[in-house]
């Protein structure tokens, strides 16, 4: 998932030609032909009446349980892709591998029409090499450490005298102003590094739960967009941050700094110790680093804490310390393109086989480990739910489509760009103070413009929340589907599957569908080490994966898709938004008795 904020806040559908082989009167069967093609109903997805009851094929139920959970092969994807790859950074080769394997091996275990679709240019392409450094003076020590993402290499191995910078405004340029030359600066306030005195891994709780289900109502008012006045705050906090760092990476390059080091973040239950530290798009220094000219031109390496720490201390004390430092990294392109790996299963009953059921996750990752939990789990989960449906030869009623998304990390781009394609998009604020946010954050004008497939999707399923398993659901505030899924998980409380809630969940890729008023889930998982070790670091490795749990995840994921696909009804819709209207649906109302109008501005 994209940490963006120190919160977390479309392939044209082929139809199977089949050819005909049985001698018939021309004439009478295109005639024939021609009268059932224009007879056939259209679907209004806002208009179909929904059943109160809903028609369980428990056998069903059975034989994707008994194939998910008996005969799983979702730690062959996983080892396959995590080991035999390693990690996905957008734009990276190693990525451009993932999209190519993840292709064929679908391909090869059953599915149609497996390829990748192009959603537009991302920027540069880059990898690391190597990464190493070492204190040399007063003291020997190996640091832990790894190069940020698109961080350009230093010339070989480096030596430098290490300093401390701290620049919190623009007046603090001055003071460091022609000192830097040659110099190995640490850039970061040493933080608190308390004990680890609560458990790093944890599992949801009956009474966690339970107070989940509540669907908590805000007494507060709400700023432009619907943002809450403190998340307005601290929006406003953060990009005025953004704006400053980008000048302070040009003047590291101007001040001619052999290297940065900057230290890690800490992770909830200070789990961010212990040689554990995080590498994303908080580590970087600039907004989108990853554009040319944009890009950074100093080396940046992050630090686990203890190592930053030790640099950290000496420098304050004033002893004398150097640094040899070596980051090897290569840009392999400009102007690289994202992709993603599409592919599906055909549907089979004449009347809804246009229509479409989706799975997936996003296929990227960041680099300090070989994203394992983020979001490797959600790609093989997808991989192993095609999987199970080919090894049991069912044949939906609609069509089953995987979508693995590229680009999520950086702002949920590729699966944006396949909703904008195929169902919909929506303009953006143009206005100065939008133009400075990343653009998944930007506000819609609208008005939504839609594609004809956009009334062909009954629902999108999506898992990245890491390896722990599946307990429930978020309905992104679609109450009408509430009591559906209910009973889709009525058979499955023996595996955990207890909950659905109509709270709203964020940052990942059912928001490009929730976004066109498309039906996007994400499911509940246990939280595991997530938040507190995996999620973007060095930690996220096969070791932090659970095979127990990404079976009962195929499952489950797999038995959501085939109720979606093989009821005679899609999936009940939010009302469509209207995002060109949604600043004025926010206007206080105008009745205050004795108001007087403000004057007009001059």
């Amino acid at each position: 998932m994209p940490v963006m904020l120190p919160t977390r806040l479309f392939q044209p559908m082929t139809v199977a030609c089949f050819s005909v082989l049985l001698a018939l009167p021309s004439a009478g069967f295109a005639a024939d032909k021609t009268k059932t093609e224009k007879a056939k109903p259209e679907t209004d997805p806002y208009a179909e009446v929904q059943p109160a009851t809903e028609t369980i094929d428990l056998a069903a139920y059975q034989r994707i349980r008994d194939e998910g959970l008996n005969h799983s092969h979702v730690m062959d994807f996983a080892v396959a892709l995590m080991d035999g790859i390693g990690p996905r950074l957008t734009g990276s080769p190693n990525l451009k591998k993932a999209n190519e394997w993840t292709r064929d091996t679908l391909t090869k275990i059953g599915c149609e029409n497996a390829h990748l679709e192009d959603w537009g240019e991302f920027g540069l392409g880059w990898q690391q090499l190597n990464t190493w450094a070492r204190m040399v003076t007063p003291d020997t020590a190996v640091l832990i450490l790894q190069a940020t993402p698109w961080s350009p290499s230093t010339p070989g191995p480096v030596t430098g005298e290490v300093t401390f910078v701290s620049i919190q405004s623009e007046k603090d340029f001055d003071e460091y102003k022609g000192k830097l030359a040659g110099k190995v600066v640490l850039f970061g306030a040493m933080r608190e590094v308390p004990p680890v005195d609560k458990a790093l891994f944890s599992r949801y709780t009956d009474k966690e739960l339970e107070d989940m289900v509540e669907f908590p109502v805000s007494a507060g008012g709400q700023g432009p967009g619907g943002m809450p006045p403190e998340m307005q705050a601290r929006l406003r906090a953060y990009m005025e941050r953004m704006k400053l760092i980008d000048k302070i990476a040009q003047f590291f390059s101007d001040e001619k700094v052999a290297a940065i080091i900057e230290p890690s973040r800490d992770s909830r239950n200070g789990g961010g110790s212990g040689g554990t530290f995080f590498d994303d798009n908080g580590a970087t220094i600039g907004r989108t680093p990853y554009i040319a000219g944009k890009d950074i031109k100093v080396p940046v390496a992050v630090a686990a804490i203890e190592s930053y720490g030790r640099l950290y201390r000496l420098t304050q004390a004033h002893v004398p310390v150097t640094v040899e430092i070596n980051v090897e990294t290569k840009f392999t392109g400009e102007h690289e393109h994202g992709f993603d790996t599409i592919a599906e299963i055909p549907g089979t009953d004449p009347l809804l086989k246009e229509q479409i059921v989706m799975v997936g996750g996003h296929l990227d990752s960041w680099i300090a480990g070989t994203g394992a939990t983020d979001n490797g789990a959600g790609t093989v989960v997808a991989m192993e739910v095609m999987r199970i449906f080919k090894a049991l030869d069912i044949k939906p009623r609609r069509t089953i489509r995987i979508g693995l998304w590229t680009g999520e990390e950086e702002g949920i781009f590729g699966s944006k760009g396949y909703v904008t394609q195929h169902f919909g998009s929506a303009a953006l604020s143009t206005a100065p103070d939008q133009l400075a946010l990343p653009e998944f954050m930007r506000r819609a004008v609208g008005p939504l413009t839609l594609k004809p497939e956009h009334k062909l999707l009954s629902g999108y399923f999506n898992v990245d929340n890491g390896t722990g398993k599946i307990r429930g659901i978020y309905t992104q505030g679609n109450t009408a589907i509430a009591g559906i899924f209910e009973q889709w998980i009525a058979p499955l409380k023996d595996l955990g599957v207890t909950t659905v809630t109509n709270r709203n969940t964020g940052g990942t890729d059912h928001l490009s569908f929730d976004a066109v008023g498309l039906p996007g889930f994400q499911f509940i998982q246990d939280e595991m080490d997530y938040e507190t070790r995996t999620h973007h670091s060095n930690e996220d490795t096969v070791e932090r994966l659970s095979p127990a749990d990404l079976k009962q995840i195929a499952t489950v994921e797999a038995i959501f898709v085939y109720n979606t696909a093989m009821r005679d009804q899609m999936l009940p819709r939010k009302p469509l938004p209207q995002p060109d209207k949604e600043q004025e649906k926010r206007k206080p109302l105008e009745i205050m008795p004795g108001a007087v109008p403000p004057p007009a501005a001059n």
